[in-house]
């Protein structure tokens, strides 16, 4: 099943992302309350928590939010999800993929404690199309594609 493992969100640039119970979807804007939120492509950001798995399971210490994602999903492999693809989050919040990965601006401490992050290459971004609230646990829809 395609689910909603965890929703993050920061209160500042610069800070980082904390799990929430639940987070409002808004048109034109992203997450509620996000300081990342705003009228451009990149409204939210997702992640498969599976890879978060596969890094605690090497050891290291991280959880939901260390890779400043704020979806973090279960059953979604979003480096394969073509631009374009429209997904249903939770029982009425849509979004549209608009791109996979990300050049990294500088070393994130996820880079130094690991040596890797995966984000840049694993990572989805997603402007929101209809507005709703989400919640961990909510079911993944994938709708369609361009």
């Amino acid at each position: 099943m395609k689910k909603i493992t965890a929703i993050c969100v920061s209160p500042g640039r610069g800070t980082g992302k904390t799990p929430v119970p639940s987070a409002e979807l808004e048109v034109g804007l992203g997450i509620r309350g996000d300081a990342h939120a705003g009228d451009w492509h990149r409204q939210i950001s997702l992640l498969a928590s599976e890879r978060i798995r596969e890094v605690q399971a090497r050891g290291i210490e991280v959880g939901f939010g260390s890779y400043a994602e704020n979806v973090a999903t279960e059953g979604v492999d979003w480096k394969i999800v073509p631009v374009g693809t429209k997904v249903r989050l939770g029982p009425e919040a849509e979004v549209e993929i608009t791109q996979i990965g990300k050049k990294c601006h500088s070393a994130c401490e996820i880079l130094r404690l690991v040596g890797d992050c995966v984000m840049p290459r694993e990572g989805a971004f997603a402007r929101v199309l209809k507005c709703g609230t989400i919640s961990a646990g909510d079911r993944i829809e994938i709708l369609a594609g361009e």
